[in-house]
């Protein structure tokens, strides 16, 4: 479950359909980026996206311990 306690983050796509998109999300209850992002696609597909390593931060305002931006990787598109 997402927080609003801790503000949100650019999850930044890096590779499958989504490649080069980003989407804005929160940060989970524990502060945490989230492990894995569904991404609907339309009515009956979700893209799933798992954390990676890459990680960046800008160093500003009352979070500046969090991250700022990102990666996820493609794993596998679901029908559904």
């Amino acid at each position: 479950m997402a927080s609003t306690e801790y503000g949100s983050y650019t999850a930044k796509l890096m590779d499958g359909p989504l490649e080069g998109r980003t989407v804005r999300t929160e940060f989970t209850d524990a502060g945490e980026p989230l492990a894995r992002l569904e991404i609907p696609a339309g009515s009956a597909k979700r893209y799933l996206y798992m954390r990676g390593s890459g990680v960046e931060y800008n160093g500003e305002g009352h979070n500046a311990a969090l991250p700022s931006a990102v990666d996820y990787r493609f794993i596998e598109a679901r029908l559904g």
